[in-house]
């Protein structure tokens, strides 16, 4: 598969309207290795026209089984190309070429899952005062715009396109403007696998330009977005004069606690990559940390061991971890929180330097001493730092974890199960994990509380996302 450089229109690439385009830079190299074409409205507005006409010319009332075979196909054939779409994604972002073959993986099992889900999915029958049979339709919307960041380009475009798609819908994805390339391929396998043309078109373009377009246009009927908070809410406001529905997973500034009964051991082994992973750009990052005083000085100083240990370098590598930031604006806002905590008091127990000189490259940094009203501690920096902190008293530290605008994900550290249960309940976070830091599961729902968002990927509560509940009354 060549680098692609179009947009994917009604099931063939074609250049933008305007004809204008997009370098890519690799993170990595800081060298641009690729142009692509870049959507204005005009691109919008053909896009959609072909995908609404693709939704009532028949996809919409395509049997069930076929839809999954065509998704089950899709499946197979990004496992064919996952060389492909990990070499792309390390390409344009600088992941790790071991997490971006992960990634790719993961993406052909979300669409297996949702092939899978097709046959199971539905309406109920209920019973009525009345009498008479009641029941419910869950029915596709149309055209919904998928709107994807540049973290996770190719799994979170699969997380919103498979389940869209199983459920009956057209989908125009937007990927971010740093990452198009993925999206792209994606557009490309699923329509070689026989996705009819039109369901599915891919638009690289600005936000501001491509994704204010599709939010705004009248045929769109559902928006998924992901990415930060403060474009969140534009999306919201602008989906709001058409009642749009809208499903937006944002920014986090998630809690690690590790109480004194736990494994802390195991803990502090494992807790560096629940924040560095990805170099630390990444939603669900426990970037929080709190541990019980009495085991908080061993906990820091294995915590510390463990991530100087982290491998930061060429992501071509397979032994690579943590590969660059994407890019240069990106790691220059991670520096200046570095520098706020400096001049506010923190230490800086590891990291806050560049390790290579070429490339965006930030070694993983551990702050001690924030204080609790410094931006490194309230703030999400999207980079590669933590903050660690102790904790004398489980109730206030669940009133400074709950005092965050914020409520994505976390992890709680403990073997006490009551404990485990009350804290779980306790916490304001669409997604928790007890004794460990996974936060994605293909078959559960995903998503947040408060400015983290609302909606879920993932799971069937996805593909209800992407219906319409109907219910109709038959009299006897």
């Amino acid at each position: 598969m060549k680098l692609p450089g179009q947009l994917y229109v009604d099931g063939a690439y074609r250049e933008a309207a305007s004809g204008a385009r997009t370098s890519l830079i690799n993170p990595a190299t800081e060298a641009e290795f690729t142009t692509v074409s870049a959507a204005g409205t005009a691109d919008v507005e053909a896009a959609v026209a072909s995908a609404q006409r693709a939704w009532e010319g028949g996809w919409r009332d395509l049997a069930p089984g076929k839809r999954a075979e065509i998704l089950y196909r899709i499946a197979r054939l990004l496992r064919d190309y996952v060389e492909h779409i990990a070499e792309f994604e390390m390409l344009q972002i600088g992941k790790p070429i071991a997490d971006a073959r992960d990634e790719a993986g993961l993406g052909a099992r979300v669409f297996e899952y949702y092939a899978g889900a097709i046959s199971q999915f539905g309406g109920q029958t209920l019973p009525v005062a009345r009498g008479g049979f009641d029941f419910t339709l869950r029915q596709s919307m149309g055209v919904v715009a998928a709107i994807v960041p540049w973290n996770f380009p190719f799994p979170i475009a699969c997380w919103k396109v498979a389940p869209a798609l199983a459920a009956g819908n057209c989908v125009v994805l937007k990927p971010a403007s740093l990452s198009p390339l993925t999206a792209l391929a994606l557009g490309e396998i699923a329509h070689a696998a026989g996705l009819p043309a039109g369901v599915l078109q891919v638009l690289p373009g600005s936000g501001s330009v491509v994704g204010d377009a599709l939010v705004s246009h009248p045929l769109i009927r559902k928006v998924s977005f992901t990415g930060s908070t403060e474009v969140g809410r534009h999306i919201m406001g602008l989906a709001a004069k058409d009642i749009k529905r809208v499903s937006l997973e944002l920014g986090g500034k998630s809690p690690n606690i590790v109480f004194a009964d736990a494994d802390w051991q195991k803990a502090a082994d494992n807790s560096p990559m629940s924040v560095f992973a990805n170099t630390g750009q990444d939603c669900c990052a426990r970037s929080r940390v709190y541990v019980e005083r009495s085991v908080y000085e061993p906990f820091v100083e294995r915590f510390v061991g463990a991530t100087q240990k982290l491998i930061v370098g060429d992501p071509t590598h397979t032994e690579t971890q943590l590969g660059p930031m994407v890019s240069a604006g990106q790691r220059a806002s991670v520096e200046a929180y570095l520098d706020d905590a400096r001049k506010t008091g923190a230490t800086i127990a590891c990291g806050g330097g560049r390790p290579l000189a070429k490339g965006y490259y930030l070694s993983p940094t551990v702050l001690l001493n924030a204080g609790a009203d410094s931006k490194c501690w309230r703030e999400e920096i999207f980079g590669p730092v933590v903050a660690i902190t102790p904790f004398d008293d489980e109730a206030a530290m669940l009133r400074d974890v709950n005092a965050s605008p914020y409520g994505l994900s976390g992890s709680i550290w403990t073997q006490n199960l009551s404990r485990a249960l009350r804290v779980s309940r306790a916490v304001q976070s669409g997604v928790l994990s007890v004794n460990s830091h996974s936060s994605v599961h293909v078959e559960a729902p995903f998503g947040g509380f408060k400015t983290s968002g609302l909606g879920r990927d993932l799971g069937m509560s996805a593909m209800e996302g992407y219906t319409e509940l109907k219910n109709v009354y038959v009299a006897e």
